[in-house]
């Protein structure tokens, strides 16, 4: 009797012991993936910089192949010069007929204000004076001109805006690119970010400067980073604009609602040199809540607003 009943006491305490661990577990699980800020919708982002030719004609050589890192400066290819070199010989014949009219027009225009009203009346020194001053403004209009046409002709050799890699390259030699039409794309190699797409019930718990732990999909590799930014708006997609410009309301309201995604800016505070990163790689984003540096923030601001502006 005494050993079923021992029996009957150890399977009851195992039994409270499963369910009573199934129990904790169930709520600690429940707490971490309902109420923790994570979230598995992470996604790698850059500046891409759409490259576009300052001027038209037909590419005669290609500097850079698919996927290269360049630097800010280097070229990526080139645009027949010929017809901007005659331009600007052209330009620059022009400017030198210009300069000879002026020559003349001020000599004739001094010489005429030395003489005597008795020789050469008011009205003849102020006209050839209008003349000399037209001859200067001529000079001046093929001056820039040829200004002009030198910087067209510098603008054929077409290079890198910032230090980054060429993605989808697909301009060859041969191709005629259009002024003012992107045809190659480069993704700034500093300017990476992660965009973490969160639930609307966890944007609470989050506070600008949290750190947050970056992990990659396929990689072992965790980066650190901390929030940035929240964005301030999405689309509404059940309140479109009807053909009157009202509110097209849907009158159909689903009762199980699933939480809007909101998206929120993550700084990457350091990329170890053996991460390949891509801009739209997947990512889980892990925020640490109640660790925020706001005064990081600011002084990363401050630090970037004190930056110059890369010229293109």
């Amino acid at each position: 009797m005494k050993n079923q009943k021992l029996k009957l006491l150890v399977k009851v305490g195992v039994t409270v012991t499963i369910f009573t661990s199934a129990v904790l577990i169930s709520i600690a699980l429940w707490n971490r993936y309902m109420h923790s800020p994570w979230t598995r919708d992470g996604r790698v982002r850059a500046s891409v910089i759409n490259v576009a030719p300052d001027v038209s004609g037909t590419v005669v050589s290609m500097a850079v192949h698919d996927n290269q890192l360049v630097h800010k400066g280097d070229l990526l290819f080139t645009i027949d010069q010929k017809r901007y070199q005659l331009a600007l010989a052209r330009a620059e014949a022009h400017l030198e007929s210009r300069r000879a009219e002026k020559k003349i027009r001020y000599q004739e225009a001094e010489r005429r204000a030395e003489l005597g009203d008795e020789v050469v009346s008011h009205e003849n020194k102020e006209n050839s004076r209008a003349l000399a001053e037209t001859a200067e403004a001529l000079y001046q209009e093929a001056k820039a001109e040829r200004d002009l046409a030198k910087l067209n002709l510098k603008r054929t050799e077409v290079r890198s805006p910032v230090e980054g890699y060429i993605t989808n390259l697909a301009v060859y030699a041969g191709d005629f690119v259009s002024a003012g039409v992107a045809r190659l794309a480069v993704i700034d190699k500093d300017s990476f970010w992660v965009y973490g797409y969160f639930e609307e019930s966890k944007l609470p718990l989050i506070h600008l400067g949290d750190p947050v732990d970056i992990r990659l999909l396929g990689s072992k590799t965790t980066l650190s980073g901390h929030i940035e930014s929240l964005s301030r708006g999405i689309t509404d997609r059940d309140n479109p604009t009807g053909r009157e410009l009202l509110a097209d309301v849907n009158p159909v309201f689903n009762w199980v609602r699933l939480a809007q995604r909101v998206p929120v800016r993550v700084s990457i505070d350091r990329i170890p040199e053996n991460t390949p990163l891509a801009a739209g790689m997947t990512c889980t984003l892990v925020v640490i809540p109640g660790q925020g540096n706001p005064q990081r923030l600011l002084d990363a601001a401050r630090s970037s607003q004190k930056k110059p502006i890369n010229p293109l």
